[in-house]
């Protein structure tokens, strides 16, 4: 896959010319989309069907057309294309989900969740004093 002019990313841009992205973690995910596809784990053919097809999916549930559906639809069609490929197991992606949501459970505000913090069950506050 080659690098993208910027007329092929234009439909992302923000017309105040500010970054495309708005947090580090979606640049990330299209970043891994285009790694997977250059190794040859899907096509970019079926990475740009599954991507329509799951944002199609999350805005006929209701969700309004914004960057945050657009991003959660490339999370979900990352899923997909990778555990339908052999690449993850469906049942290691989802004892990795609820890691990292013990992670972020039992990291204190303002810190970074470090994976290594979902290996135990999430603290439980105590009584207030």
């Amino acid at each position: 896959m080659s690098q993208p002019d910027s007329d092929e990313i234009a439909p992302l841009a923000r017309h105040d010319t500010e970054p495309v992205f708005d947090e580090p973690w979606q640049a990330q995910a299209l970043g891994l989309a285009f790694s997977l596809a250059d190794r040859g784990v899907f096509t970019p053919a079926q990475w740009s069907q599954m991507l329509g097809a799951k944002h199609r999916e999350i805005l006929g549930q209701g969700a309004p057309d914004t960057a945050l559906s657009y991003y959660e639809a490339v999370v979900k069609a990352l899923e997909e294309l990778t555990c339908a490929s052999g690449e993850l197991a469906p049942d290691t992606l989802e004892e990795r989900i609820q890691t990292w949501r013990r992670a972020y459970l039992n990291t204190p505000h303002g810190e970074p969740v470090e994976l290594s913090a979902g290996r135990a069950e999430p603290q439980k506050a105590g009584p207030a004093g």
